[in-house]
């Protein structure tokens, strides 16, 4: 990245680009905060059929939908190309293949329309989903300093959002990052669609268990969350996983998900639900139309099924809290932001606002059609990079493993 100076700033209006994962957005955003429009193609149908994101596919699927979704984008907002200030695309983290398509398409705009370029962070932007909707309900900023919970398929994180020191501010709204907490293993979507795997369910699994786990009894099925321990070799250096970076100063409040995924594998097995969990399987293959709230799919599950949903989910919910608000009063956070797919989760929202009101803390959630991947989110970040003059130079590039809140 280079700073450009202060940029001319005639409409503040930002084509914003994403294609992290699966999901192909365009959006046009202006001043960070109003989304004329937002158009996401998503290729859930597609890795359905493989019970998760093929990359080979996903960046195939990307080259289709990136012309048409970000014409439909601009259409709908009613602005051309040259009514932008600037575009931006997302530069990692992310499938490699994919981020490549939304980069390689960005450049070429900003190259044909001489336009400034901005690199966002996928995990940033999912916190200025919530930011930005904050600013549209014309409600009072959050205090900082802010805890951010990014929860999602590929992502657990707690990011403690601060304002940079007088010294490096270059511009309004400018924040730093310091990650004090991330999964070690699974994230806390892919447990659920790992999980809703096993039990024969559809994909994504975040859906179905959280409609499903209504039904059941949460208290039935006791899983226990181990503590974790620092990641610390003999010789006092942290091992290398790209999962586990390493991480920044003062404690952490790590999580780790892959033990309750194989602690409900075993109770499927020693409680004979195999033929069962095929049986569902199969059933749900040839009713595609069923979703996971409707009472066809729900007739599927026996009542022991049912109670194995709800104590999974009630156990992951509980954990993302736990860590979450401790970290909140370790660190003195005036409010928490969750965001992520997994932030659309009923219970986890349920849980969180009750949690944060008994507290007294502030606690603020996406819309559902924000808790996704989309590219608003990636156009409203890069409102304060445009506001600074920060922008990309030509070596912009796919950063599949990258971090946000340094090393």
């Amino acid at each position: 990245m280079r700073s450009a100076g202060e940029t001319s700033r005639k409409t503040g209006l930002i084509l914003g680009i994403e294609s992290s994962c699966d999901e192909t957005a365009a959006s046009v955003v202006r001043g960070g905060t109003e989304a004329l429009s937002n158009v996401v193609a998503s290729q859930m149908n597609l890795h359905a059929n493989y019970g998760g994101v093929v990359p080979e596919l996903a960046s195939r699927e990307h080259l289709r939908n990136i012309v048409p979704v970000v014409r439909e984008a601009m259409s709908r907002a009613g602005v051309g190309f040259e009514d932008l200030d600037a575009i931006a695309v997302t530069e990692g983290p992310g499938l490699a293949g994919a981020l490549l398509v939304g980069i390689t398409y960005a450049k070429a705009l900003t190259l044909g329309f001489e336009k400034p370029l901005i690199g966002v962070n996928h995990l940033e932007g999912h916190i200025h989903a919530v930011l930005m909707e904050a600013r549209q309900r014309a409600e009072q900023p959050m205090e900082l300093p802010l805890l951010a919970l990014v929860v999602s398929g590929g992502h657990t994180h707690l990011y403690l959002g601060e304002q940079r020191d007088l010294a490096e501010q270059r511009g309004e709204g400018a924040w730093r990052y310091r990650n004090v907490g991330r999964t070690v293993d699974d994230a806390a979507g892919e447990a659920y669609d790992k999980v809703a795997k096993l039990l024969g369910l559809g994909y994504p699994g975040g859906p179905w268990i959280d409609a499903l786990a209504k039904r059941g009894n949460p208290q039935a099925v006791p899983f226990r969350f181990a503590q974790i321990k620092p990641r610390v070799s003999r010789d006092g250096v942290e091992p290398k996983n790209k999962k586990a970076p390493p991480r920044t100063e003062g404690p952490s409040f790590d999580f780790s998900f892959s033990g309750i995924k194989t602690a409900v594998l075993r109770y499927i097995e020693t409680h004979g639900m195999r033929e069962a969990v095929a049986a569902r399987r199969a059933r749900l293959a040839e009713h595609p139309e069923w979703t996971p709230g409707s009472e066809e799919a729900a007739a599927l599950c026996d009542q022991q099924t049912l109670d194995l949903i709800a104590s999974f989910q009630y156990a992951v919910v509980g954990n993302l809290l736990r860590q979450s608000f401790a970290a909140a009063e370790t660190f003195g956070a005036r409010g928490i932001v969750v965001s992520g797919g997994v932030a659309a989760n009923s219970e986890l929202r349920q849980r969180f606002r009750a949690e944060a009101d008994r507290r007294g803390l502030a606690v603020a959630f996406p819309s559902l059609a924000l808790s996704t991947d989309n590219a608003a989110m990636i156009a409203a970040a890069a409102w304060q990079k445009l506001v600074m003059g920060d922008f990309a130079d030509d070596g912009l590039g796919p950063a599949p493993q990258l971090r946000l809140g340094g090393v």
